[in-house]
């Protein structure tokens, strides 16, 4: 699927964004999240992980958007 983060095109699958995020270890979650196997990930972390951008770069809105769409539960934060 392809999906506009930090108005950079990225052509991401579900399974892609699993592999990428499973040596990763979740960071406290503070704000937005995604649920990604049996973790919770705050978005910005999983941003950044997928896209290899800094989190300032984009938003969570653009990654829960993209997240949602690929089919994986998002967590509002608060």
């Amino acid at each position: 699927m392809r999906c506009i983060i930090a108005g950079y095109p990225f052509d991401l699958t579900a399974s892609e964004v699993e592999q990428a995020m499973t040596s990763v270890k979740p960071e406290p979650i503070t704000g937005e999240s995604v649920v990604i196997g049996r973790r919770s990930y705050p978005v910005k972390q999983v941003g950044a992980v997928v896209t290899r951008q800094d989190r300032r770069d984009f938003t969570a809105a653009e990654v829960t958007r993209a997240m949602k769409r690929l089919g994986f539960t998002c967590r509002s934060g608060g």
